[in-house]
This record gives structure tokens, C-alpha cells and sequence, in this order.
């Protein structure tokens, strides 16, 4: 690209506009469609869900490769290619009659989760601006966390006015003809690098403090068990809420509050929680879903836009540590690779979510959620056993 460089806003925004695309046509499908294409292809929706697990542990696996080509190559030609990506795994879904090609589809929207999601545009960002990547990746997260409260509905709109197959296709040509240019035309190129030393060799700078003894392994525990959550509500949430006695319209109408609930969560995380270190950020989110829970099962369907309220908030935080917290711990340096490495776990973990939870919905109903509220009790308990140590230059280093 030529011309003058655009400015960090108008990256984030671009980055923010594609992402919403990307979330929507991939990972937020399956609370809508799941039922519709079972039927259609008379499978039972749990092999729908086992694909879709499936997809899920392949961008594990992809995870830490894809983000060393964006520490190298930068996030333009990456984030660019995972929208056509996407779009050919929605061409393949929208023409499956059976199991196979169900189970193909879903291969290919793996890879392009992979490519496309949070973690290779945190690390586009933090290739670009290094530490000070953080405001750009709120931004980010504040224009995508309508994902879900503008997928769902219209996913829905498209369902009903169209039918499934249809669906995939209108999704697959905003992938085509919206993000992929987005991408293209206005991510900042970056100049290769070469191969780079693997995260564990890299010396931090010496104005870093050092990262906290077993870092890492806290971390891919922490988001291991906060993104088994969150794909699990994302793959139910709107059954969930009609478990709990909400009409089909009403509970569709409360998850659609989990966007405008992550967006002002991180609102406040730009401007409240920003002169202390994301470990706070971190804990405090961990605790919305389980406070969200409380409230579901004491007061069933009226409590329902509360539940949606509270777990969106929690998860908006989250997203934004998922960035936050390893640049501050870490540095910059080989920011997409120990991103990869840190999904990897949680992505294996999140793979199985849909298809567990859906079994624990069939069984016990809303009385799943004990098993999701606990383990956000566990991660908010395990960042305690973290403490940063201040840096005298960062205000974020402050807990």
C-alpha cells in the first residue's frame, strides 16, 4: 500500500469492522444454525457440534504458526486470506447433504478461525505499535463485541427469510466482498522479519521487569478455562435462556445484549481499569459469570437480560486480557508466537465446550451452569497466584 500511513484509529476501526465479520460468520453461527442444518441434513445436533468442536481444536493446533507468521510477516496478508477462508468453509457448509461434507466445511472455517480471530489481530497489532498496542486492541474489542448482538439477529433474519444454505452464502459474501478488502486495503504492511529466536530465548529488555515465576502456565490455565465458558455460551446461550423459561424471540432478544454488555464492560476497562494492571482486569471479569448465574437461578426467566448483562461484561474483559495480559507480562517481542502457544490449551479445552455443555443442557438443564460458574471461580483464584512486579516507567504495571 502507498500513500500515507493510516492512522492507528483508522487500523483499529478496520481491524474492528472485520473482526465483528469474522466472529459472526464463524464462531456464532452454531447458536442459530445448529438446529436448522441438524435437521436438514437429519443429523442429531450433536455431531453438528461435534464438527464444530472440531474446528476448534484445529485452530488450537494452527494456533502458534499462525502467529509466528504474523511476527513475521505482519497481519495484512493473514487477516486478509482467513475472510476467504472463511467464505469457502461457508460455500462448503451451505452445499453439504451429509456428515462428510458437514464435516469438510468445518475444517476449512477451523483453519480460517485460525487465521482470523482475535489472536492473530492482537498480534497485528502489537507487531505494528508494540506496547503500546494496548488502546488499539480495546478499540478492537469495542467495535467486535457487537459481534454477537449483530450476528444472532441476523442470522436469524436470514434464517427465516432465506433458509440455512442461503445464510452461509450471504455471510460468505460479506467475508468476500466487505473484510477481505477492509483487511487489505487499510491494515498497515510491515517489512518481514527475519526468522525470529523462539519466545523462550528472547531476552526481555532491560527497562522490563521480569515476568511472574510460572507465568505461562497461569495464563493457558486461566484462559483455558474462561474460553471453555465463553464458547460454550456462545454456542447456547439463547437455549440456555429458554431452559430458563424464556419464549424463543425473548431469549434471542436477551443473548443479543452480550454485545452492547462486552463494548461497555470495555469502555470501562479503557478508562477505569487502565492505570492498573490487567491481572485486575482479569480477576474482576473471571467474576461476572458466576455472579450471572446466581442471579439466572434464583429468579429464572426474568433475570434473563441480567444473566446475558453480566456474562457479556465478564467475557468482554477477558477478550481484552487475552491481549493485555501477555504484552505486559511479556513484552512485544514474539507477542503472536506466545499468543499461539497460550489459545493452544484453550482452544483444545474450548473445542470440547459446545458439544460437553450441550450434553450437560440435556441432562440437567439451567443446573449446568453450576459447572461453568465454577470454573470462572477457579481462574478468578488462579491470577492470584501472579504478582507483577511494577515498573517504575509503566502506569498499566500497578496492582
Amino acid at each position: 500500500m502507498t500513500g500515507a500511513v493510516p492512522r492507528r484509529t483508522v487500523v483499529a476501526a478496520a481491524i474492528g469492522v472485520t473482526q465483528t465479520i469474522a466472529w459472526a460468520s464463524s464462531y456464532y453461527l452454531p447458536a442459530i444454525l445448529a438446529g436448522p442444518i441438524a435437521r436438514g441434513l437429519a443429523l442429531p445436533r450433536s455431531a453438528f457440534f461435534a464438527a464444530f468442536s472440531g474446528a476448534l481444536l484445529l485452530s488450537a493446533v494452527l494456533g502458534p504458526a499462525v502467529g509466528r507468521a504474523v511476527d513475521r510477516h505482519g497481519g495484512r496478508g493473514v487477516l486478509t486470506l482467513a475472510h476467504l477462508v472463511i467464505a469457502a468453509g461457508l460455500v462448503l457448509l451451505a452445499a453439504a447433504h451429509g456428515v462428510v461434507l458437514l464435516a469438510i466445511a468445518w475444517t476449512v472455517l477451523g483453519i480460517g478461525i485460525a487465521m482470523g480471530l482475535y489472536d492473530p489481530a492482537f498480534a497485528a497489532l502489537t507487531r505494528l505499535y508494540g506496547r503500546e498496542a494496548r488502546r488499539s486492541i480495546t478499540g478492537v474489542t469495542l467495535i467486535a463485541g457487537f459481534a454477537s448482538t449483530i450476528g444472532w439477529p441476523l442470522t436469524a433474519l436470514f434464517l427465516h427469510a432465506v433458509g440455512w444454505r442461503e445464510t452461509c452464502l450471504l455471510w460468505a459474501a460479506l467475508d468476500v466482498a466487505v473484510a477481505a478488502p477492509l483487511n487489505w486495503l487499510l491494515i498497515t504492511p510491515v517489512e518481514p522479519e527475519a526468522a525470529p529466536p523462539r519466545p523462550a530465548e528472547r531476552a526481555l529488555p532491560a527497562t522490563s521487569p521480569p515476568p511472574p515465576r510460572g507465568a505461562m502456565p497461569i495464563l493457558a490455565f486461566y484462559f483455558s478455562v474462561t474460553w471453555f465458558v465463553t464458547a460454550a455460551m456462545a454456542a447456547h446461550l439463547p437455549r440456555l435462556l429458554e431452559l430458563a423459561g424464556a419464549s424463543e424471540s425473548g431469549a434471542i432478544a436477551a443473548a443479543a445484549l452480550v454485545g452492547p454488555a462486552q463494548v461497555t464492560a470495555r469502555l470501562a476497562e479503557l478508562g477505569l481499569l487502565r492505570s492498573f494492571h490487567p491481572l485486575v482486569s482479569g480477576r474482576l471479569a473471571a467474576l461476572l459469570h458466576p455472579l450471572g448465574a446466581l442471579v439466572l437461578a434464583a429468579f429464572g426467566a426474568p433475570a434473563s437480560a441480567a444473566f446475558a448483562l453480566l456474562h457479556g461484561a465478564g467475557n468482554g474483559i477477558i477478550t481484552i486480557a487475552k491481549g493485555t495480559l501477555p504484552l505486559a507480562l511479556f513484552g512485544p517481542a514474539g507477542f503472536g508466537q506466545r499468543s499461539g502457544v497460550l489459545s493452544a490449551p484453550a482452544r483444545a479445552l474450548q473445542a470440547g465446550a459446545p458439544f460437553l455443555f450441550g450434553l450437560l443442557l440435556d441432562r440437567f438443564g439451567i443446573g449446568a451452569l453450576v459447572l461453568s460458574a465454577g470454573l470462572n471461580l477457579v481462574a478468578f483464584l488462579s491470577l492470584f497466584l501472579l504478582r507483577a512486579r511494577a515498573s517504575p516507567t509503566r502506569a498499566d504495571a500497578t496492582i
